[in-house]
């Protein structure tokens, strides 16, 4: 059960709509510009609790459970997405290790800090040579006497450059029967060893720092393994991941759901041939696959969210979820630009930016071809397993 109500939880989220559409939404184009949030917007929702929503209230979270938090991820996927990356990683798939698997002097260390937002967590998972499979991972830790000594480098991790922490997912010993012999350790960015490269030039999502992070014999004491276990990593990812994933869906759903607002709007006030295009068919049509998708797709996110807080399922339905979710929503931003004709091809146009920046969802936090193995993967074992 939730430690939030609903009643109260109804102002929560009518206060992010607030905050989304009257503060962030007008200083789209400022933070694409300048490749970063306003510190006041920073401030902003710090003060409104949102680096800790997902965190308990034990903690000085909000405390908000997976079905409530896909609702603020539909209004946080309606604006530029790189001011949901500003505190993601704390309430999502790095935060949830430590409320998940972290020991009771672990949360206490921490949970408070990231919550309020003086933290940045950042989740280290992500290698050159092992992205949406971690099985491939190359980081090492070895032991060496009481601490740990960490060496490899992450790619493409997200808040990197404004991170204090570093969630650190490292292989302690080869895959064997017993596990894929994968831990996690909490790294302060500060460490002597830890190097952050200057941050990602990518398509897309500016102002989301996205960066490369290496680690040279980075020394840790005991106490930095997550869970006081070597066998936790693995899992803590795949929990993560697969929490993490709904809320990624939710996100591409509040962002197709933008794209059909501009496209809506833009199809009733544009003209050709003396008349507004939305009076064509054929636009029609676009705008009501644009409709169907996005439908589809909120139901779609429900769904799942209530079934992992309930325990139904917390494998296939996020992996299903994430597939569909982010797979339509670069279909309807295509439309979008393709409603939007010349117009949607040029900068300064919220379809061409969301064009630009939805095109990620699909490949961060398990691929669609990833999502794709999950589901089939799960369904053909289950039937196996029925036959046998």
């Amino acid at each position: 059960m939730s430690e939030v109500s609903a009643e109260d939880f109804a102002e929560i989220l009518e206060s992010v709509r607030q905050f989304v559409r009257t503060k962030v939404v007008p200083r789209e184009q400022e933070i694409a510009d300048t490749d970063a949030i306003p510190d006041d917007l920073r401030r902003a929702a710090a003060d409104m609790g949102l680096f800790g929503y997902a965190i308990g209230q034990q903690w000085g979270g909000l405390g908000l459970d997976l079905r409530q938090d896909v609702e603020l991820a539909m209004e946080f996927g309606y604006t530029s997405l790189a001011v949901r990356s500003m505190f993601g990683t704390n309430n999502g798939i790095a935060g949830q290790v430590l409320v998940n698997f972290g020991t009771p002097a672990q949360q206490s260390a921490w949970l408070e800090s990231i919550a309020a937002g003086r933290t940045v967590a950042s989740f280290a998972l992500t290698e050159p040579g092992a992205g949406s499979d971690p099985s491939g991972l190359r980081t090492r830790a070895v032991r060496d006497g009481d601490d740990w000594v960490i060496d490899g480098d992450k790619r493409f991790i997200t808040n990197a450059p404004i991170a204090d922490l570093f969630i650190t997912f490292a292989r302690t010993r080869p895959k064997d029967e017993n596990g894929p012999g994968i831990a996690v350790f909490l790294v302060p960015a500060d460490a002597p060893g830890v190097t952050v490269a200057p941050h990602d030039r990518k398509m897309g999502q500016e102002g989301a720092w996205t960066a490369d992070v290496s680690f040279s014999g980075v020394r840790v004491p005991a106490d930095a393994l997550v869970g006081g276990s070597e066998e936790v990593g693995y899992r803590a990812a795949m929990t993560s991941l697969a929490r993490g994933r709904v809320h990624i869906a939710a996100l591409a759903v509040g962002q197709a759901q933008r794209v059909l607002d501009e496209s809506v709007a833009y199809a009733a006030t544009a003209t050709q041939g003396g008349q507004p295009i939305g009076g064509f068919q054929l636009v029609q049509a676009m705008l009501a696959d644009q409709q169907t998708g996005v439908l589809a797709g909120r139901a779609m996110v429900r769904d799942a969210a209530d079934a992992y807080v309930s325990g139904r399922d917390r494998r296939l339905a996020p992996s299903a979820t994430k597939l569909f979710c982010t797979e339509m929503a670069g279909r309807v931003a295509d439309l979008g630009v393709q409603i939007h004709g010349g117009t949607g091809y040029m900068r300064g146009v919220p379809v061409e930016r969301i064009y630009r920046d939805i095109r990620l969802l699909r490949l961060y936090e398990g691929t669609s071809e990833i999502q794709r193995l999950i589901v089939g993967g799960a369904l053909v074992r289950e039937a196996a397993k029925k036959l046998s």
